[in-house]
């Protein structure tokens, strides 16, 4: 985020903006209430995106080359480079533009929202961005908080209302929120017209569960000062449930509320992909350069003899004669600059624009990623990083609502000693079947009755208030409600409480100080005396309660290591193998007991809790002994089982991903145990792995002792896989000094889990990966506002459609519906889109060097006079419009492996970590080709036609123009032929563009060579191009170079699928096994069999005697790749065996 300027350390505001009319008062500055995710204005657009955009070096460069064409003489025309500039900077910024209107659009949706402002004694409806610090603000049931407020009143009495946080935590639980007593009793919009009050609290902060503040109510003649806490803070994005109405004050507006400040601020994230394109580009310039300066040698070194510096047929000017030697020197240089300078593709950067845009909406119309329930296709907000899709390394994912549905359920518990699962309504024991003799009981054992009473007592649920008036209303006559709606401050409370009351024994709500409990239809009272709030140190809570017979009773729930300990009586054994049993099940398990009071007894307890809860100093710890005092001597009653339900497919999805080389971190809020079983039932730690942890630090010290020991265990049994527990305070003390034996400990884990995470600490453990020594490619992926900064800190950030919101969503760089579209997102759609821009990019540096490399050896024959060897027009629209289109369709719809493989077979997606196919060697191979084929043009041509000066059809002599054409003429059908070989995938679109290129190019020629054309003040093309295509050995001279700079292609490249195939290459083999074509590839080859018979069986399948059953593909068991991985074993839904 960032820290909002401010001159003091604390605010001061006056409700309903009343300021005192006294002069001493002076006003402070605040933010308006809009928030702001756009990048630019209509304004700043301009400047700030043609900033952004010569920042590329290509950019840049051209720009320069641009000026110099401009201000010399140069031998090519300004318009080769400006046109094609132009063109490029459009197309980008119109792209740009485009996705930052969308953000626009989402954020006025935000800040147009209707709200109700109470202003000058009535209520006035007004849009969310027109409020302002002081104003204040009504919001009803079910709405969101349009700014951060403090709680003035709600429609109950007591000021309190209840708030779910899903979107900024993730925490679906109900929140209890008070307002102080003085403002709670004015719940009407005219008395809190007459409120006279002044708020005092802390700058904003990023902090969610911090505030510290005083309000001051002003009544008649005395001031009332009361403290505020996070209880009276309402934050923006949190939601109102089970309160009709509340009035707070706005005090953090716009991009000063605490969600605002959680955001990091969007950078521009650029894909490796571009990094590696920019260092290719800077080789490129260092070629360009040394092709310069060495020409301007030679043409010195040349024109040192007297006969060369001026021949008779092109004597100097006086002007030339006298020019100084240094300028003229710089202005060759320049001049051969401008020559070479189409070796840097401007169209590269258009071209990769326009794939990454077009290509994006694949994502968008791919069935696979859409959900049916909920409507939703996946979504694109930023179409630059496709291709990192395809070179993860990391996945960094959020728990509730991605892995798991955030729902729970209650599944089995354990009574006395007896297992029960729920069985049509009933509590069933294990074992027993519904038609057995004791099946059909309609009464609950004593037990099972107090421990469903327990249930029902012992926790902070509340009923929806609009169900609770009529509480007779809805029994049936057997007794069995209809469901009442609760809402807790923990799914789980939730979860047991419905469960009871499917069973028989029904919560039907507080009214006062006492709880109401039906028991099988008839209602019993009992009083609530003291409630022992839940705290993660205890890993409980209690109630003291009072039986409408009058005993006192306690009632205790929480984690089985909290509860067991303390129990002395009760099946404790058995219960203990239970709660094992229900954890291996990956259910959150929780204990119960009970504890009987004798009147002294309670007196004491009473006594000590008073005492406890109103000292001024050390309160908590006073709090923590009398607690323990009076949970210990516990009778155990039994254990629930509830399960949060896991998304469907995510085990598969997790496995996938390891399959992959993909490492998942797990990063949530929750609680420790909670975390460690969703993340053993989801499969993300596995049965067998060995557990560490690095939990419940205070002191740095013993985090890095830990920390050491941890480090050691791995050295030495490194035989097991690790999985690492990490908390949120012992994670902060990590970082802050042992970040790199952290990172240590962390890279020898298979997976790991950090659990109790606020959300900025989510972000800097994404940061710290991605900045450690390798650099990896983290994914963050999440559903709540409290992953926005983990998504935006990571190189890809995908945000979930879930139950909590929007904010992952508007803040990610794509979005899916469900955790499971994430193996298709990365192992389809990012392998394709990261082979199709590797290709094309180095495609491009191959055509260039192809196409500039004859005009550097031509100047060698024309005493580097700076003669061109190309015409300009020719010059400018070989990038733009004779060998474009080939390599963008390529680049859309290339498939060189089946979806289904790719998808079956995580594996492959190993073969191109690590930027494999951008790398130095691939890059070495296709610049060495592009100066191989760019001889064979040029000399090729030389000695075919030019030495014996080969006459035309109409008996003339070859002239430097035909010789350049017939040089240019070969490159456009060779670099257009050598996109052909490189596709895979081809649709009638491929061979339209790439037979038409060609065809285009011979019909233009022939037009602009063949007519006058009055708008052209020099056509040194005239009948040049008709006359060449009329001498029939010009004709034997393009068949012979093209087939000689691709035959060698082609050897090699079925040389290299023989004898050393990658993976990638046998899995195409593996596709005509799932009914793909055969002739995907003309290296297709079965085991055992030589080169020839793989063409003949080609040429016998060309005239349609394609018999497949003969071919035998399948991937033999020896393969080296496979040694140690069970993918084949596992994942593999594809393995037939024939062709």
């Amino acid at each position: 985020g960032f820290d909002p300027p401010h001159q003091s350390d604390t605010r001061t505001i006056y409700i309903a903006n009343r300021f005192p009319q006294h002069g001493h008062y002076v006003p402070q500055k605040f933010a308006d209430n809009r928030i702001i995710s756009s990048k630019y204005t209509v304004w700043n657009f301009v400047p700030k995106n043609l900033f952004e955009q010569f920042r590329r070096v290509a950019n840049f460069y051209f720009l320069i080359i641009f000026l110099v064409q401009l201000m010399i003489d140069t031998p090519t025309s300004p318009i080769t480079s400006g046109l094609p500039l132009f063109f490029v900077i459009t197309v980008t910024a119109i792209k740009q533009g485009y996705e930052d209107w969308l953000r626009h659009k989402a954020d006025n949706e935000v800040n147009g929202a209707p709200v109700y402002v109470v202003r000058s004694g009535g209520l006035v409806k007004t849009r969310s961005k027109n409020i302002r610090v002081g104003d204040i603000v009504r919001v009803a049931k079910d709405e969101t908080f349009p700014v951060d407020l403090v709680l003035l009143s709600s429609d109950r009495v007591d000021g309190s209302c209840h708030v779910t946080t899903a979107s900024l935590d993730g925490e679906t639980n109900l929140k209890t929120h008070v307002a102080v007593p003085e403002t709670a009793v004015l719940q009407s919009v005219a008395n809190l017209d007459k409120l006279v009050a002044v708020i005092e609290c802390q700058q904003p902060e990023a902090d969610l569960y911090r505030f510290v503040g005083r309000i001051t109510v002003s009544q008649q003649t005395e001031e009332i000062v009361r403290p505020l806490g996070p209880e009276s803070l309402l934050l923006r994005g949190a939601r109102l449930k089970n309160t009709k109405e509340i009035f707070g004050v706005a005090v953090y507006t716009g991009m000063e509320t605490k969600m605002a400040l959680n955001y990091k601020s969007k950078s521009q994230k650029r894909s490796a992909v571009e990094k590696s394109m920019n260092s290719f580009l800077i080789i490129y310039l260092i070629i360009l350069l040394f092709e310069a300066i060495l020409s301007t040698i030679l043409k010195y070194a040349w024109q040192a003899e007297e006969k060369w510096d001026e021949p008779w047929y092109n004597e100097k000017t006086e002007h030339e004669r006298n020019s100084s030697k240094i300028l003229r020197f710089i202005s060759d240089f320049l001049a051969f600059l401008v020559l070479y300078n189409f070796i840097i593709p401007i169209s590269l950067y258009v071209t990769v624009e326009m794939q990454k845009f077009l290509g994006s909406f694949f994502i968008g119309w791919d069935l696979d990623l859409y959900h049916e329930e909920t409507n939703q296709r996946a979504q694109v907000n930023t179409s630059d990083l496709n291709e990192e899709l395809g070179q993860v390394e990391y996945v960094f994912t959020d728990k509730t609502g991605t892995l798991t549905e955030n729902e729970m359920q209650f599944r089995e518990c354990s009574i006395n000693g007896i297992k029960y699962q729920e069985v049509n309504g009933k509590l069933t024991p294990e074992g027993f079947s519904e038609d057995s003799p004791d099946g059909n009981r309609h009464s609950l054992m004593k037990e099972e009755e107090l421990f469903l009473k327990a249930v029902c007592l012992c926790h902070t649920v509340q009923i929806n208030a609009d169900q609770t008036d009529g509480a007779d209303g809805p029994w049936h006559a057997n007794g069995i409600a209809s469901p009442l709606e609760y809402y807790a401050s923990s799914p789980d409370e939730k979860a047991l409480v419905e469960a009871a009351s499917r069973v028989g024994v029904v919560f039907t709500g507080t009214s006062g100080d006492s709880m109401e409990v039906k028991s099988l239809g008839k209602s019993e009272r009992y009083k609530l005396l003291h409630v022992l709030e839940f705290d993660p140190n205890r890993r409980r809570m209690s109630v003291i309660v009072e039986s409408p017979s009058g005993e006192k009773l306690l009632f205790t729930k929480g984690a089985e290591s909290s509860i067991l300990p303390r129990s002395k009586s009760g099946e404790i054994d058995k219960t203990r193998i239970h709660v094992d049993e229900f954890a291996l099940k990956g259910l959150r398990t929780l204990c119960v007991a009970y504890r009987r009071f004798t009147p002294e007894e309670y007196q004491e307890i009473g006594k000590r809790l008073h005492e406890a809860r109103t000292a001024l100093q050390q309160r908590e710890e006073r709090l923590a002994d009398a607690f323990n005092f009076i949970e210990r001597d516990l009778e155990l009653l039994g254990a629930t089982g509830v399960e949060d339900k896991l998304q469907e497919k995510v085990q598969e999805t997790i496995e996938a991903l390891r399959l992959a080389g993909i490492k998942v971190w797990v990063l949530t809020g929750d609680k420790h145990e909670t975390a460690v079983s969703v993340s053993l039932s989801c499969g993300h730690f596995h049965r067998t792995m060995n557990i560490l942890e690095l939990v419940q630090h205070k002191s740095d010290s013993t985090c890095a002792e830990q920390l050491r020991q941890l480090a050691k265990r791995i050295k030495e049994d490194h035989v097991i896989q690790h999985g690492l527990v990490v908390d949120g305070t012992s994670l902060s003390l990590a970082l802050r000094e042992h970040e790199k034996l952290f990172m240590e400990v962390c890279k020898n884990c298979s997976a790991v889990l950090c659990c109790r995470m606020a959300p900025l600490q989510k972000a800097k453990v994404v940061r710290l990966l991605k900045t450690s020594p390798e650099k990896p490619i983290t994914l963050a992926i999440g559903d709540g506002a409290n992953d926005v900064s983990m998504i935006q800190e990571a190189h890809v950030g995908i945000g979930i459609m879930g139950k909590e919101g929007r904010q992952a969503v508007r803040n990610s760089d794509y979005a899916i519906a469900r955790f499971k579209f994430l193996s298709k997102l990365l192992f389809v759609h990012g392998h394709f889109y990261y082979i199709r821009i590797a290709t094309l990019v180095q495609y491009f540096f191959y055509k260039n060097v192809c196409f500039i490399t004859p005009q550097f050896l031509y100047q060698f024959f024309c005493l580097f006079s700076q003669q061109t060897l190309y015409d300009s027009v020719y010059l400018t629209l070989y990038n733009i419009c004779f060998t474009s289109l080939p390599v963008l369709i390529y680049s859309l719809f290339e498939q060189h492996v089946h979806p289904h493989v790719l998808q079956s077979k995580p594996v492959l997606y190993r073969d191109i970590s690590k930027n494999a196919h951008l790398g130095f060697k691939p890059f070495l191979y296709w610049t060495i080709l592009g100066f191989f084929h760019a001889f064979v043009f040029f000399y090729g041509s030389y000695l075919l036609m030019g030495e014996d000066t080969s006459l035309l059809g109409n008996g003339q002599m070859f002239g430097n123009w035909t010789f350049g054409t017939l040089v240019f003429t070969v490159m456009v059908i060779t670099v257009t032929m050598k996109m052909a070989l490189e596709t895979h995938f081809w649709t009638w679109i491929n061979h339209f563009v790439t037979w038409g290129s060609i065809v285009f190019y011979f019909i233009f020629s022939l037009f602009y060579g063949g007519i006058i054309w009055p708008f052209l003040h020099t056509q040194d093309m005239y009948f040049v191009f008709v006359q060449l295509l009329s001498s029939g050995s010009a004709w034997f001279a393009i068949i012979l170079i093209v087939v000689a700079c691709l035959f060698l292609d082609v050897v090699k490249k079925v040389l290299y699928r023989h004898l050393r195939p990658t993976s990638t290459e046998k899995a195409q083999l593996t596709e005509a096994g799932s009914g793909i074509n055969c002739l995907d590839s003309m290296c297709c080859f079965s085991d055992g069999e030589t080169a020839c018979t793989s063409v003949r069986r080609m040429l016998e399948r060309l005239m349609g005697r394609c018999s497949p059953t003969r071919v035998n593909r399948s991937w033999s068991s020896s393969d080296p790749f496979y040694a140690n991985d069970r993918s084949i074993l596992t994942l593999s839904t594809m393995d037939s065996p024939t062709c």
